[in-house]
């Protein structure tokens, strides 16, 4: 396999062959940037999947969407941002199902076919009329190659300070095979399927169980490990269009591998874009019975403020991140404290439980990417999440947010 080209060198969702998109300005952000996307599968297969958030409190599109790639049949992936579309009651139901009946019309599909996506602030309508002229647009629009998939991927951007794209390509002996890929986010990145809102294509040929497979097994050890602040979005969507256009049917270790490169480089892309970061964190907890037990202890680090706000002061402050190993129940994970290890960025700081190396020779102000090692002693599995520091940008930029 090759290794994943990422933004800009990406065209993202149209790497792929079969796909067409465009990201155009509909008017529903103030700015008047870029604010509507469309992903088209052109085929000749339309298969899709998608895993979305397992927030109780969700929006109207996850709700559409669910619904209609339940038969594994996907035409097309509306996406805006400007506004999410959630807790606005059965009107807004009746505006994704407007918006989804209006692509199929541009489009000659079923609005069964279409999935709706929608990102921004809570509690408040879209101006339907803004958004179905957008759709026009952005058929019109509609185009394959590099501008094409990162006019897309920027359309679709909140507080993102930058569009993230992605691609790789796979060689077989019967040919090749692309899959290619867009996210967004930069705020409100927790663990629990999916963490942005995200659309995968691939010209493989693959049925929509394959797909599906592929695309849980590759969010489970991606876009699932990624924890920015610990607040899960009420939006969240990841959706894999396979058109089947390259005519290589590849199996399915190699087609799920491929996914999960892609969903790997977005998701390490959203760490790299968190809303005010100044450090980007791999907490690594290895020694642990199970891969659960190892995920549970390095959530409760990444989750910790007191952690994450002594990264920002670029304080190896090893005693925070023990209290976080501590909080876990022994009956999540098993381990000796007196057992335990912490290296940051390669100083072993604490051994056996105890202090170890000085803290000074630790240098993490030199450098964004801040790792984390934790051993349990208590087994062989391993994980690594990825989180970010807390910094005043963070605070300022997420108490204006709707002002």
């Amino acid at each position: 396999m090759t290794d994943v080209v990422a933004f800009p060198d990406s065209p993202g969702t149209t790497a792929a062959a079969g796909f067409r998109a465009a990201g155009i300005t509909a008017g529903l952000k103030a700015s008047g940037n870029r604010d509507l996307a469309l992903v088209v599968n052109d085929g000749p297969l339309q298969v899709g999947a998608a895993v979305f958030t397992t927030n109780r409190v969700v929006g109207a599109p996850v709700l559409w969407s669910r619904q209609a790639v339940s038969d594994g049949v996907v035409h097309a992936v509306v996406l805006n941002s400007g506004g999410a579309n959630v807790c606005t009651g059965p009107e807004g139901f009746q505006d994704t199902h407007a918006t989804a009946e209006k692509v199929a019309e541009v489009l000659g599909a079923s609005a069964a076919d279409v999935l709706v996506a929608s990102t921004g602030l809570i509690g408040e309508r879209l101006p339907l009329g803004a958004l179905l002229a957008g759709v026009d647009l952005a058929a019109a629009a509609l185009a394959v190659g590099t501008e094409a998939g990162e006019a897309a991927a920027d359309a679709i951007r909140t507080t993102d300070t930058v569009a993230k794209t992605a691609h790789v390509v796979v060689e077989t002996p019967s040919g090749a095979f692309t899959v290619g890929g867009m996210a967004k986010g930069a705020g409100m990145l927790a663990p629990a399927l999916a963490t942005m809102l995200c659309v995968v294509t691939t010209d493989a040929v693959v049925d929509a169980s394959t797909a599906d497979a592929a695309l849980r097994a590759g969010t489970r050890s991606t876009f699932d490990r990624v924890d920015s602040d610990g607040c899960m979005s009420t939006s969240d969507t990841v959706a894999l269009l396979a058109s089947g256009a390259s005519g290589v049917t590849p199996d399915g270790a190699a087609f799920a591998e491929a996914v999960q490169a892609v969903c790997a480089s977005l998701a390490r892309q959203l760490v790299a874009d968190a809303e005010g970061a100044t450090h980007d964190i791999a907490v690594t907890v290895t020694g642990a019975e199970t891969e659960d037990a190892a995920l549970a202890v390095a959530r409760a680090v990444t989750r910790s403020n007191l952690f994450k706000t002594a990264v920002f002061g670029n304080d190896p402050n090893w005693g925070r991140i023990l209290a976080q190993v501590g909080t876990v129940p022994v009956e999540v994970a098993a381990f000796e404290p007196d057992r335990l290890d912490v290296s940051v960025n390669g100083v072993q700081v604490c051994r056996a439980g105890g202090a170890y190396r000085p803290r000074d020779e630790v240098d993490m102000a030199s450098q964004r990417e801040v790792r984390v090692d934790i051993d349990l002693h208590a087994g062989d599995a391993s994980v690594t999440v990825w989180t970010n520091d807390l910094t005043h940008d963070y605070v300022h930029e997420n108490s204006a947010y709707s002002t």
